[in-house]
């Protein structure tokens, strides 16, 4: 037995030799992962993040380290670190030195640089994750990951040519995303369609082209498939409805066209279906057999044809839009009366009957918007109840009857819009308990009444218009209690009684309608105390006295006062030819300078003897002063042909003036110069009544305009060539400005033309531009906080919204930018600097027609379609504007070095809101902590502004609107009409799976 055992020693030696081997090299092994992690947390160090706080230098195992896995012989097989606040560059050749690594997700971090090739060597990867992050460059070659089951590269930063090919050896990949990166252009990548593994393909806004493949139907195991945001066109093939477990199909925002397929009924999972912003057609008959939809999103499209009534039969439905298409008929009674309904837009369609009852029957409705149709009968009296309603809006219809009087003091409303129908009655005193409405639109129906006292202590009204209805009695002095009040329109009313002196409370007042009233007394005086006011209509009233002078301190686009029974003289700076017709109709007027009134003074007794002698001393004082003129004239033209080639000079002048065109010409000099742009100088005058002006300097001479170029530091896009004439830029900038007036326009006295000299007189802005303030050496001296700020932003918005929307043709600027916009000594913004301006001739239409093709423009402003077309309207002007709007909030320039090499502040800050503490680390560092939430929302209009696609962004009209709701310290929560918003204020949250099936906390979000 002892030889047995014996012989047996050797053999256990050998196995003990070989366990102390491998337990040697899996240490080993170990040690070179802890190091291979240790690199990683060295390259990221400036990382705000506490998860390599375990990560020490001194540990003899990985496996303990935050967001560490490993496998049972003690490899890192996981890195885990989403969402970590990982800021530097990742070096993939170190880190896929981990030869056991299976897991890899760095999503919603603060990455950057390139995906190197080193990434292709950790093929033993199944789960990749590096969405959300802000890298470079194309994404490599990583056909080796042939074991790869989840890859999700959305929002990485990646740009250029994608290799799609690399997934044609990835056969056991089930989820896929790629979208929301600025990838080239490019067909439905056919690799896709051989992963027949896949539950998950997410292409949203990655650039496709062309038709959706029939082939999309081999992949039967998709339940969620988006397509959106691309440039998709054809039809949507038949084939989808072989997508049987389908949960949720987005294809919004392509070019698609054609019906809804024959086959689609069989979508019988679908819970969520977005087609909206297409050319789709045809009825939804197909869709009336999808019982398990939860929202239903199919605006801006051409569908005719009735609301299937199986509609009211779906008992999960909470979001339903199908605005502005060509749908008839009546709305089902029972739709929106299951499920917790959200909201409801059928807006801008021909719909008939009544509105349905029950869509708040559970008391979770926001928004209900119907406007633009022809419904008929009255408001259901349920939606006085309904305490979530925020917008209530179904204007232009053939509603009638009395408002609920619930209605009126729903305690969330913030928009209501009774206009254009036929309601009657009054407002109810419940519209005090509507805490925090902003807009009230009740124009153009029957109703009467004087306005309840209650009303005034809707304290958040910036906009009420109740024009063409029958309110009657005074105006309460309460109106100063409105002190956010921006627009009051009144016209075509019954009120009567004086203005009350107490609307100068009203400080924000930009528009003021009394218009077509009764109102009597005296102007009153102090309504030139209003410095934001920008049109003032108080036509067709009784007003007796004189007009105050203190409207000329005023800087209106509109002035009325005519047929009142005003008495006394015109102030002598409202007479110009844009207010002559503002006084017609009051005969006691006077005026010493306009024809149509008589002369002031002229009804005094004077005998003819006394009228004779004045007569001759007129005639021969004229003479004199004639004599006079000629003798200076002649005198100042030998002197002017010896300092300049002019011959003569072509004055037009645009307002009232009180200087010559020789005190501008002498102003052109050296120490007078202020600034330089890339169409000419600018310099101060100051004329000898102690007013100071502004005059532009337009480049005519080929040589100097060279010259300057050299110097200006800008680089202004497509600068154009000189005509014969005056240079484009001076005539852009003449027939722009000249027929404006607006409070945030700059204002044009004059232009002066000779053979070779261009100018323009301008009012002087002394504190210079936005650009100064914010980005110069003297912006510490001068530092703008926030509130200024956001007036700025909201001036120069309004200014814009009336180049665009006020004028008879709009204005498109076509160079917006922080430098352009000036300070007064109020520091309000006007736009400025319109030398490259274009005055539509037409409607501007998305399509391209009527668009300006001269590209125009200053790097860093420039809207990205320029890459792609030369077709410019007013949502190029809208994208710059966006710019100017982040450098308000951020204190950044548009190009800064930290954003990296051919990268701009869009891309800066888009690469950066992927959660609320990265967002908040954009705001500037000198805005105090407490209010960075209002600059945040700002933040969030400036992004909309900057969408990539120009049909996407909002116009200024809902970009004034949106920042208006954006007030600092306002209480309320933002709420704003996917009529005007379409899919631009949804945030989008990538849904985690557990056994293939959805968690319902993770999926696409909308406020």
């Amino acid at each position: 037995m002892s030889s047995k055992v014996n012989s047996s020693i050797p053999g256990a030696s050998v196995q003990i030799l070989l366990f102390l081997l491998l337990c040697f090299f899996s240490v080993s092994t170990s040690v070179d992962d802890l190091q291979v992690l240790l690199q990683l947390k060295s390259s990221l160090s400036k990382s705000n993040t506490k998860a390599f706080d375990s990560w020490k230098p001194e540990s003899t195992s990985a496996c303990n380290f935050t967001g560490i896995s490993c496998d049972s012989n003690n490899f890192v097989s996981s890195i885990d670190l989403p969402r970590n606040k990982l800021f530097g560059s990742i070096e993939f050749h170190s880190v896929c030195e981990l030869k056991s690594l299976t897991k890899l997700d760095l999503g919603g971090n603060s990455l950057f640089g390139t995906i190197t090739d080193g990434l292709n060597n950790c093929t033993k990867l199944t789960y990749l994750d590096l969405s959300a992050n802000s890298f470079s460059g194309s994404m490599p070659d990583f056909s080796n990951l042939v074991d790869l089951r989840f890859l999700n590269l959305n929002k990485t930063g990646i740009s250029g040519v994608f290799p799609w090919n690399s997934l044609q050896k990835l056969s056991s990949l089930e989820f896929l995303s790629v979208g929301d990166n600025p990838l080239s252009r490019s067909e439905f990548p056919t690799e896709v369609l051989n992963l027949n593994k896949l539950y998950w393909l997410y292409l949203t806004n990655c650039s496709l082209e062309g038709r959706i493949p029939k082939e999309i139907g081999n992949l039967t195991e998709l339940i969620n498939l988006e397509l959106s945001f691309n440039y998709l066109t054809g039809e949507i093939p038949a084939e989808i409805g072989k997508l049987t477990k389908l949960w949720q199909l987005e294809l919004y925002l392509n070019q698609l066209s054609g019906k809804i397929p024959v086959g689609f009924r069989n979508l019988t999972n679908l819970k969520r279906f977005d087609a909206s912003t297409n050319r789709l057609e045809g009825d939804l008959s197909e869709i009336k057999f999808l019982s398990n939809l939860e929202t239903l999103q199919l605006f801006e499209n051409k569908f005719s044809g009735q609301v299937p009534e199986e509609f009211g039969e779906f008992k999960f439905l909470v979001n339903l839009s199908l605005y502005t298409n060509k749908l008839t008929g009546p709305l089902p009674k029972k739709v929106g009366s299951w499920a917790d309904f959200n909201f409801i837009d059928v807006s801008e369609n021909y719909l008939t009957g009544e509105i349905p009852p029950d869509m708040c029957k559970r008391g979770t409705m926001q928004k209900l918007l119907m406007l633009g149709n022809r419904f008929n009968g009255s408001i259901p009296a349920n939606y006085a109840s309904c305490s979530s309603m925020t917008r209530f809006r179904v204007s232009n219809n053939s509603l009638s009857g009395v408002v609920p009087e619930g209605l009126w003091g729903l305690p969330n409303l913030d928009f209501l819009d009774l206009a254009d129908n036929r309601f009657e009655g009054s407002i109810a005193p419940a519209v005090q308990n509507s805490k925090v409405i902003t807009q009230l639109h009740l124009e153009n129906n029957q109703f009467s009444g004087e306005l309840p006292p209650e009303m005034f202590k809707a304290s958040f009204l910036n906009l009420i218009d109740l024009s063409f209805n029958q309110f009657s009695g005074e105006l309460s002095p309460d109106i100063e209690k409105l002190t956010k009040l921006n627009s009051l329109y009144l016209k075509g009313n019954r009120f009567s009684g004086e203005i009350p002196n107490s609307i100068i409370q009203c400080t924000h007042l930009n528009n003021i309608d009394f218009s077509q009233n009764s109102f009597s007394g005296d102007i009153p005086s102090n309504l030139g105390s209003l410095e934001s006011l920008n049109s003032l209509n108080l036509s067709r009233n009784q007003l007796t006295g004189r007009i105050p002078d203190s409207l000329s301190s005023l800087k209106l686009s509109l002035l009325d006062l005519s047929n009142n029974r005003l008495s006394g003289p015109i102030p002598q700076s409202l007479q110009n030819s844009y207010n002559n017709e503002s006084f017609l109709g009051n005969p006691e007027l006077c005026s010493s300078s306009i024809r149509l009134f008589k002369p002031c003074g002229s009804d005094s007794p004077m005998s003819p003897k006394l009228r004779t002698i004045l007569s001759c001393l007129l005639v021969f004082m004229t003479l004199v002063l004639v004599v006079l003129a000629m003798l200076i004239f002649v005198r100042k033209r030998k002197r002017d042909r010896k300092s300049s080639k002019s011959d003569s000079w072509d004055v037009k002048s645009f307002r009232i003036l009180n200087f010559t065109e020789q005190e501008v010409v002498s102003s052109i000099k050296q120490e007078n110069l202020i600034g330089k742009g890339g169409s000419g100088n600018v310099y101060r005058l100051v004329l000898d009544n102690g007013k100071e002006l502004a005059v532009k300097h337009i480049w005519k001479n080929d040589a100097d305009r060279e010259d300057n170029r050299k110097r200006h530091r800008s680089v202004t896009a497509a600068m154009l060539m000189k005509r014969s004439g005056n240079l484009p830029e001076f005539d852009a900038e003449v027939a722009a400005l000249s027929s404006v007036q607006h409070v945030n326009v700059v204002k044009l006295y004059c232009s002066i033309t000779s053979e070779d000299s261009s100018l323009l007189v301008y009012e002087y802005l002394p504190h210079g531009s936005l650009w100064d303030r914010l980005h110069t050496c003297d912006k510490v001296i001068g530092r703008l906080d926030w509130e200024a700020r956001y007036e700025i932003a909201l001036g120069a918005a309004k200014g814009l919204e009336y180049l665009h929307h006020g004028c008879n043709r709009p204005v498109i600027h076509r160079d917006v930018k922080s430098s352009n916009i000036l300070l007064d000594e109020f520091l309000k913004p006007r736009i400025a600097d319109f030398g490259l301006a274009k005055i539509v001739q037409g409607v501007c239409r998305d399509d391209g027609k009527d668009a300006t093709h001269v590209i125009a423009g200053t790097h860093g402003y420039i809207a990205p379609e320029y890459a792609y077309t030369y077709k410019v309207n007013e949502k190029s002007d809208v994208y710059s504007f966006g710019v100017v709007l982040m450098e308000l909030v951020t204190g950044k320039r548009p190009i800064e070095p930290e954003f990296g090499e051919n990268k701009d502040i869009v891309y800066w800050v888009c690469g950066r809101m992927t959660s609320r503490e990265s967002i908040m680390d954009l705001v500037d560092t000198s805005i105090p902590i407490a209010i960075r939430e209002d600059a945040v929302k700002v933040l969030k209009v400036a992004v909309l502004c900057t969408t990539r696609l120009p049909a996407l962004r909002p116009s200024m009209r809902a970009v004034v609107q949106m920042l208006e709701d954006a007030e600092p310290c306002r209480l309320i929560a933002i709420a704003i009409d996917k009529s005007n918003s379409m899919k631009q204020f949804a945030e989008y949250k990538e849904a985690e799976y557990k056994d293939g099936k959805p968690n319902n906390n993770s999926n696409k979000l909308s406020p």
